[in-house]
C-alpha cells in the first residue's frame, strides 16, 4: 500500500528538540490520522518533523510519496494549520489591542484578497515545476513539446475547475460571504479560524494536518467542519491528520490513532483500538490541599470583603453601540453585573463576545462613545485604564496571540501584577513567592524558569491563566479559557476557576463554546446575536 509519509528510526538533529525516542511513523494512502497526546507530551514536535520543520539525521529523514497530485513541492502538498494563528499574512505581525483600534484596522488587508492571493498560490503549486521538470523539457522533440504544452493546458483547466469547486464549497457551508470585505483583523477567534481554514483547504492539499481545527467555533460551525472534513475524507485523495489535545473531539471519520507521550511517538492504532485504552478522566483534578490553599488566601486591598455580595454595581453597560465603519457590532446592549455574580456569556462566532470583553478590560478606545460604568466609576470621568485593569485578572486568545516573547514563564505570571502586557521586570522575592504558587495550582511550577516559547500551546495557555489569577482578582474574565488544553487540564482549570469563585465577592465573565466547560457556579447568562 502506498505509504504517503514514513519515518524509521527518526532522530531529530537538534538537541533542544529531540525527542526521548526514535520516531517510527507512516501515513498510509486511505488512512485518516488523529494525533493525541497531554499538553506538552510532543505532539508538535511530532508534525514540526513530518513538515520538515525540525530537520532528521541523515539516512533517516522522511519520506514522502504525494502521488497522484500533480504538485511536486512538499509545501505544496503538505498544509499545516497551526493553533497560533495570526490576524495577518504571516505569523507575528499581530499585537494585543490591534483589533480594537481603527487606523490599525484600516490598514490591513481585507478577507477576500487574503482568500483570492490564497487560491492564486494554490493554482501556481499545482503547475510549478522542479529542476528536473525543466531538465527533462530541454530534452524534448518540438512534436513533444507540443503534446506536453497542450496536456499542461488541459491539466491546467481541470485543476482550476477543482479548485473552484473545493473554493464554493468552503464558502457555502461557512458562510464566507459575509466575511469578504471584513478586515482581516475585525474577525472574531471563531471567524479568523473559518478564515484559516479555508485558506488551506482551499489549495487542495494531498496531506493537510490541522492542529486543534475545532476550538474556537461554535456548535454550527463545529457540525459544519465535521461534515466537510467527512465528505473530503470520502470523496477526495486528501489524508486528513488532527493534532487533538482534547480528545473527545475525535470525529468518526478518522480511521487511526497515534499517541504521544513523554517525547515518545506510540504504536498506530485504529480508532476502536484507542478507544478501548481510554479511562475516564478523574470527576475531580484539584486536589483538597490546594483548594484550601485558594481558599485562605488573605484578599487583596481592592476587595472589600465587608461588602455583601450582589449589592455593588461591578459592570453597567446603557445602551452601548459598538462600530467599525459600516459595520455594527453591538446595538443598545444594556447589563448590569453585580458583585459576586459568575456569568456565560456565549453567542454565535463573530456576535462581539470579545468586543464585548475589550470594554470592559479598558481596551477599546469606543468605550469613552459609551455609557459605561464599572467598578462605580463612570467611563471618560478621568480614571485610567490602570484604574480598571487592577480589579481585573483576564485571558483570551487574542492575548495568548500576542505573546511572542520568549522570556521565562514566571516573568510573564508575574506581569499579570501590574497588568502589564509585553513589559516585564524582575519579580520580589515575595512577588516570585505568589506566582510559583499559582504556578503549582496550575501544575507548571517546574516550567517558571522555561522561556515561553519553548512551551507547548497548552502549557502557554496554563502560564497566562496562572498570569490571571495572580493578583487575586476581584473581576475574572475568561475568554476561552480551556482552548488547546488536554482533558486532565481541562478538568483541573474549571476546578481552579469553581474553587476561585466561591471567594467573597468574586465576579466572573467566562465565554465558551463548550457548555461542559462552564462551572458549576455560574448564576447568570448573557447570549448575544449578530447584528
Amino acid at each position: 500500500m502506498q505509504k504517503i509519509i514514513e519515518i524509521k528510526g527518526g532522530v531529530v538533529r537538534h538537541p533542544l528538540y529531540k525527542m526521548n525516542a526514535p520516531i517510527d511513523f507512516e501515513l498510509l494512502a486511505g488512512e485518516q490520522l488523529a494525533i493525541v497526546g497531554d499538553n506538552g507530551s510532543g505532539k508538535s514536535r511530532l508534525v514540526d518533523v513530518l513538515t520538515g520543520k525540525c530537520a532528521l539525521m541523515p539516512m533517516h529523514e522522511v519520506r514522502y510519496d504525494f502521488s497522484p497530485s500533480k504538485a511536486r513541492m512538499v509545501s505544496d502538498n503538505l498544509k499545516y494549520l497551526t493553533f497560533r494563528d495570526s490576524y495577518g499574512t504571516t505569523e507575528g505581525v499581530y499585537y494585543y489591542q490591534q483589533r480594537w483600534n481603527q487606523n490599525d484596522i484600516e490598514e490591513t488587508p481585507l478577507v477576500k484578497d487574503l482568500l483570492a492571493e490564497s487560491f492564486r498560490i494554490a493554482e501556481e503549486g499545482l503547475t510549478r515545476q522542479t529542476c528536473y521538470d525543466k531538465f527533462r523539457v530541454r530534452e524534448e522533440t518540438p512534436e513533444q513539446e507540443q503534446a506536453r504544452l497542450a496536456q499542461e493546458a488541459a491539466d491546467k483547466a481541470a485543476m482550476h475547475a477543482e479548485l473552484e469547486k473545493v473554493r464554493k464549497h468552503l464558502f457555502e457551508i461557512f458562510h464566507l460571504e459575509q466575511l469578504l470585505d471584513k478586515h482581516i483583523i475585525l474577525l472574531s477567534s471563531g471567524e479568523l479560524r473559518k478564515f484559516q481554514l479555508t485558506k488551506a483547504l482551499m489549495t487542495n492539499p494531498r496531506v493537510l494536518i490541522m492542529d486543534n481545527p475545532f476550538i474556537g467555533l461554535d456548535v454550527n460551525a463545529r457540525q459544519q467542519l465535521n461534515e466537510f472534513l467527512t465528505l473530503l475524507a470520502k470523496e477526495t485523495n486528501v489524508a486528513v491528520v488532527l493534532v487533538l489535545s482534547k480528545t473527545d473531539d475525535i470525529p468518526d471519520f478518522i480511521t487511526h490513532v497515534v499517541p504521544v507521550k513523554d517525547l515518545k511517538v506510540g504504536k498506530k492504532m485504529t480508532l476502536q483500538e484507542w478507544k478501548a485504552t481510554q479511562v475516564p478522566v478523574p470527576s475531580r483534578m484539584l486536589s483538597e490541599a490546594k483548594e484550601k490553599a485558594i481558599l485562605d488566601l488573605p484578599y487583596t486591598a481592592d476587595v472589600n470583603t465587608s461588602v455583601a455580595p450582589g449589592t455593588e454595581q461591578v459592570i453597567d453597560f446603557r445602551k452601548v453601540n459598538i462600530r467599525y465603519g459600516e459595520r455594527t457590532i453591538l446595538k443598545d446592549l444594556s447589563f448590569t453585573v453585580m458583585n459576586g455574580e459568575h456569568w456565560a456569556l456565549s453567542g454565535e462566532n463573530g456576535a462581539g463576545k470579545s468586543t464585548l470583553l475589550s470594554i470592559v478590560c479598558a481596551d477599546n478606545p469606543q468605550s469613552y462613545a459609551n455609557d459605561i460604568v464599572l467598578f462605580g466609576h463612570q467611563r471618560g470621568k478621568g480614571e485610567s485604564i490602570w484604574d480598571i485593569k487592577k480589579h481585573i485578572g483576564y485571558i483570551s486568545p487574542e492575548m495568548h496571540r500576542a505573546y511572542m516573547r520568549d522570556v521565562p514563564a514566571i516573568e510573564i505570571v508575574a506581569s499579570g501584577l501590574n497588568s502589564t502586557s509585553g513589559l516585564y521586570k524582575k519579580a520580589t522575592p515575595e512577588q516570585r513567592a505568589v506566582c510559583e504558587f499559582w504556578m503549582d495550582v496550575f501544575g507548571i511550577r517546574q516550567y517558571a524558569d522555561t522561556t515561553f516559547l519553548k512551551l507547548s500551546s497548552g502549557e502557554q495557555r496554563l502560564v497566562l491563566l496562572a498570569r490571571a489569577f495572580v493578583k487575586d482578582p476581584s473581576l475574572l474574565i475568561l475568554d476561552e479559557p480551556l482552548h488547546g488544553l488536554d482533558l486532565k487540564n481541562r478538568r483541573l482549570v474549571k476546578d481552579v476557576i469553581e474553587v476561585f469563585c466561591k471567594r467573597k465577592n468574586k465576579t466572573m465573565i467566562m465565554v465558551t463554546h463548550y457548555k461542559e466547560e462552564l462551572p458549576r457556579n455560574i448564576d447568570h447568562e448573557i447570549y448575544l446575536k449578530k447584528n
